[in-house]
């Protein structure tokens, strides 16, 4: 009798990567992240760079794109991706904008075939010129991994993948002990490492052309999610026109920075992705 109630059912498999995703969630939820959910009108840049396809330009996808925006607004206001040294000293504010994306792969040699989230690193996104970014993002998406390797590109201060394995497995305080506590508390093995903006891309939809947010969970001090882009009215100069809006998620690390500097970096943000910036 149990057995018809319970149905027929699999034990998915649950390689030791996935708690480097567990820890980043859990450690996460623990800061003190504010969440501002915007809306962005985004007809301007698609067109441009769909008109750029058509002429034979360099194809510059959307999400590069976006990143670009994103470290141009946290260049000219740097508190927003500023790192605190330890729990209570000061934040330092880099000048780079190092921006931390992920990639879902299949690590190489393991069995189980899930997929997991790769980080890899755009450095200086600031600086780079558009293109130079997506061709980065687009080489590094078609890499090639070693065997047991979770990084797309090889990054610092990381240990060699069978320590990272047998780390991996130990119980979550000895994690806390060797490897986060002492990453999260210095700023600038936090920069080598993972950078100091994390961009997230969620693959929502929505055929109504209503809004569809994200809200991610992570240890970068300043994290955007980019989610659904919905065509509905909007109003162009007294005119009400369709428009291509895109449901932005942008979170702040409370413990360094306060409302004026969110208010301009929200400002900035969406005057750069609306004024189709670089395009």
């Amino acid at each position: 009798m149990s057995g018809d109630l319970i149905g027929a059912f699999d034990e998915l498999p649950n390689p030791v990567w996935r708690r480097f995703g567990e820890d980043t969630v859990r450690l996460g939820k623990a800061r003190n992240h504010v969440p501002v959910l915007l809306e962005v009108d985004v007809t301007a840049a698609r067109a441009a760079l769909a008109e750029r396809r058509q002429k034979g330009g360099s194809d510059v996808s959307f999400t590069a794109w976006a990143v670009k925006c994103i470290a141009q607004a946290a260049a000219e206001q740097r508190r927003v991706h500023a790192v605190r040294r330890g729990r209570r000293g000061r934040p330092v504010a880099f000048y780079d904008v190092d921006v931390c994306l992920a990639v879902y792969r299949r690590i190489a040699g393991d069995e189980s075939g899930e997929r997991l989230p790769m980080p890899f690193i755009v450095r200086r996104v600031n600086e780079k010129p558009l293109e130079r970014v997506s061709d980065e993002i687009r080489t590094v998406q078609s890499r090639p991994l070693p065997p047991d390797q979770q990084w797309l590109v090889p990054l610092a201060d990381v240990p060699p993948p069978w320590l990272v394995r047998l780390g991996l497995a130990a119980p979550r305080r000895l994690r806390d002990w060797l490897y986060w506590d002492r990453l999260l508390g210095d700023p600038f093995r936090v920069k080598k490492t993972m950078g100091t903006v994390m961009v997230t891309s969620v693959p929502l939809t929505s055929k109504s052309g209503g809004a569809a947010w994200g809200i991610p969970a992570g240890i970068h001090p300043l994290i955007v999610a980019l989610g659904a882009i919905g065509r509905r009215p909007g109003i162009v100069e007294d005119r009400v026109e369709a428009r291509d809006m895109l449901s932005l998620t942008v979170l702040f690390d409370h413990d360094v920075v306060d409302g004026v500097p969110m208010a301009l970096y929200l400002r900035r943000i969406t005057d750069l992705l609306e004024g189709a910036f670089g395009l």
